[in-house]
């Protein structure tokens, strides 16, 4: 059903997935992976504080929902956060996020994603940061990509590398309370375009437009 909402009536598909905009209905469809967890045993911990997905459940499905439905509604000409749940073969698997702070004036957005352990190592992250990124230099006319990942999350970096982004320094953040080193990287309009695909198709673009300030 289409939404009065124009920002939960996005999409962007590809050959392989499907970022569906996070209505409710999607989110409901993904708490099970939520429920299951996110986190694997032995790998060091990729998210930066403050995180739900650290919670033990059912607080951790709660408080995703809150913090989504909090960023919905927070979006402003001046910041905005735009939730897709990422569906492969019609299966939520994870979700990907778009960012924005004085996106009108500054033209750049930074990204976030997670998937569920049994969609890694797939090549899903590599495609979901593609569909975003072609959202936002081609839907929304970006100037630059911004991204970071602390520094053993080395699955995040491979996907920065792979999509053309290039080092931008370093910084810090901590997790569950302990610092880290983060990684940062960009990714200029020129060298998005170097490498635009052809195959990514979007919906609902023009009709949310207003809705950013655009």
């Amino acid at each position: 059903m289409t939404s009065a909402y124009p920002p939960l009536n996005l999409a962007v598909r590809t050959p392989r997935i499907t970022l569906a905009a996070a209505t409710d209905e999607m989110l409901e469809r993904l708490v099970p992976v939520v429920r299951a967890g996110v986190l694997v045993d032995g790998e060091p911990l990729p998210f930066d504080d403050p995180m739900s997905l650290y919670a033990e459940s059912p607080h951790r499905e709660w408080n995703w929902m809150r913090r989504i439905w909090s960023g919905r509604s927070r979006v402003t000409d001046d910041f905005w956060r735009l939730y897709f749940v990422i569906c492969d073969d019609g299966e939520p698997v994870g979700m990907q996020d778009l960012i924005a702070v004085d996106f009108p004036a500054l033209g750049r957005i930074t990204s976030f994603s997670w998937l569920a352990p049994p969609a890694r190592g797939r090549g899903i992250g590599t495609e979901s940061r593609a569909a975003i990124l072609h959202l936002a230099f081609a839907g929304f006319g970006a100037r630059e990509a911004g991204s970071d990942a602390f520094a053993d999350n080395h699955a995040s970096n491979r996907v920065s590398e792979a999509l053309g982004y290039t080092r931008n320094g370093t910084d810090w953040a901590t997790r569950r309370g302990e610092p880290a080193e983060l990684i940062r990287w960009r990714l200029t309009r020129d060298a998005w375009a170097a490498r635009r695909r052809t195959d990514i198709t979007l919906s609902g673009v023009e009709e949310c437009k207003p809705v950013l300030g655009l």
